[in-house]
């Protein structure tokens, strides 16, 4: 049997990019078994409307694919897809791929899997209700809570909420979610990325971290003496520190991890040195999980323009998760 690590990658939405960069990775040498979730008849007919000559295998854990084979793990569609046009009703097929590619994580089939992107309102359009990756891979392992990471540029930044309201982002911050995060974040950065002592910089969540309590509390109530009971844990944490000023050279140069309060706190800088080659990592889960950085863009699915690569930039820092010491 080969023994290189094999690794899930799901196709994501069948409209959308996911099958374009997911055949790409025929033409890619990987230092993995990156064994693609889809549909058959999919990935056979997108290639050919790219153009590309390579042969699709059934994955056989006993035998290595050849150079221009893709090894595919078939599941069906529900419904015929057309690239760029949203059907709703392919929505359990979406969620069948990842709730595959889970179970051969749980299974051992798999050391990991890496999702393409899926579209959250198609699923939501199918009566299904859908937050996110995040949250569904979560229910799946039965996982209390989870923290969402992404890396790229030399950066990291992980959220202390995800994909809520910005209404309802500072009720979500309690003393409780705020210090659980972080001893997951901790954690994490020791198991999956061999950092001894993490150095972890946590952002306010007001402006200018709220000016004594001027332009907000929640530092002087919430964070403040979370960061104040870990510390005396032995975590390396500073902060709160103002966001505006955060994200500067000098202040990034003293940790190994952002904790951002909220989404578009932290991602909009991560995403502009990272863009395309960035990785968004699930913490917390008894499997690893990583993914792409961006969406499904309809307007480039089947064009040959979609860039592989964040996908490939995603099984890296798996196969670096998985043999994390």
């Amino acid at each position: 049997m080969n023994q290189r690590a094999v690794i899930a990658v799901t196709s994501g939405e069948p409209a959308g990019i996911g099958p374009d960069i997911c055949l790409a990775l025929a033409r890619e040498r990987l230092a993995c078994r990156a064994v693609v979730l889809a549909d058959r008849e999919l990935l056979a007919a997108r290639a050919a409307d790219l153009g590309l000559a390579l042969r699709l295998r059934a994955f056989d854990p006993a035998q290595a694919p050849a150079a221009d084979e893709l090894e595919v793990e078939h599941v069906p569609l529900v419904a015929p897809v057309t690239a760029g046009r949203l059907a709703p009703v392919n929505s359990p097929y979406v969620l069948a791929l990842i709730e595959r590619a889970v179970a051969g994580c749980v299974d051992g089939s798999f050391a990991a899997m890496v999702t393409a992107p899926v579209h959250k309102g198609a699923i939501n359009d199918a009566g299904i209700p859908f937050t996110g990756h995040t949250e569904y891979l979560a229910g799946l392992t039965s996982t209390p809570r989870v923290v969402m990471m992404l890396a790229g540029g030399g950066l990291r930044v992980a959220l202390a909420t995800t994909h809520m309201a910005l209404a309802d982002v500072a009720g979500a911050i309690t003393r409780e979610s705020l210090a659980a995060t972080l001893r997951i974040l901790q954690q994490a950065l020791r198991q999956r990325f061999g950092l001894a002592l993490p150095r972890i910089l946590v952002a306010g969540l007001n402006p200018h971290g709220g000016e004594g309590g001027h332009l907000g509390r929640e530092e002087i109530e919430v964070i403040f003496p979370v960061l104040d009971q870990l510390r005396r844990e032995g975590m390396h944490l500073e902060g709160p520190l103002p966001a505006d000023t955060l994200f500067t050279p000098q202040v990034l140069a003293r940790g190994d991890c952002v904790l951002a309060m909220y989404h578009d706190q932290g991602l909009p800088v991560l995403k502009y040195a990272s863009f395309g080659k960035g990785v968004n990592v699930t913490l917390g889960l008894p499997i690893v999980r990583t993914s792409v950085d961006h969406g499904t863009a309809l307007e480039l699915a089947g064009t040959g323009k979609a860039d592989v690569g964040s996908l490939i930039a995603a099984i890296e820092m798996a196969l670096e998760m998985v043999r994390a010491p």
